[in-house]
């Protein structure tokens, strides 16, 4: 039962589930990559069958659709900075927690008196090290706060209409590239194959 889990447990517990989010964020950015180069398509098809009306729509969709790729790419690089100082307060209080029981050891070889101040100090390392693992805690819970915030109330454009514009045209550059390319080298079978028959006839 979670009321009888120890303090490892849960903290191995929030690092699961601290991953298990970085992938989520990692799946719908890639997700979104897949939306925009079928938008861009689209846009492409739709300009060349002149449908305005649609083409129009799909630049839209295409600039929302850029909007939640840097909201998610900015969501995935708070929860990383949010992982490694989580790590760094883990790290000191570890390094806490030995060196209270060094404090104790030392104080009890050197005698009682030296042991009462050895233990005041380092029963105040020790509950810095606790508010800081609190504070981690609430500034984790505060990132989905945060990153929510962003997503309903983020009103700046991620992309510009030039800019869908120039994605959009540089998709028909290279598509016009590969069919150029294509066509060449069938011009170059063809000559080939009729120099072939024209060896074969002599």
């Amino acid at each position: 039962m979670g009321l009888f889990k120890s303090k490892e447990e849960r903290r191995i517990e929030r690092d699961i589930k601290i991953r298990q989010g970085i992938r989520r964020i990692q799946k719908s950015i890639s997700e979104q990559n897949k939306f925009q180069d079928e938008f861009v398509k689209n846009a492409r098809h739709a300009k060349q069958i002149g449908d305005m009306a649609s083409y129009q729509f799909i630049r839209n969709s295409l600039k929302k659709t850029a909007t939640i790729k840097k909201l998610l790419e900015r969501q995935h690089l708070a929860v990383k900075n949010a992982l490694l100082i989580k790590r760094q307060a883990e790290a000191a209080a570890d390094f806490a927690g030995a060196m209270s029981i060094m404090a104790q050891e030392i104080g009890r070889l050197y005698g009682e008196a030296d042991l009462t101040k050895t233990q005041m100090d380092w029963e105040k390392a020790m509950a810095q090290s606790q508010t800081m693992g609190e504070r981690m805690d609430m500034f984790l819970d505060g990132i989905e706060d945060t990153a929510a915030s962003d997503v309903s109330e983020s009103t700046v454009e991620a992309i510009s209409d030039d800019e869908i514009d120039r994605m959009i045209e540089a998709e028909e550059q290279v598509e016009d590239a590969r069919e150029a390319q294509q066509m060449s080298a069938l011009r170059a079978e063809l000559e080939e194959l009729k120099g072939e028959g024209a060896k074969e006839s002599k």
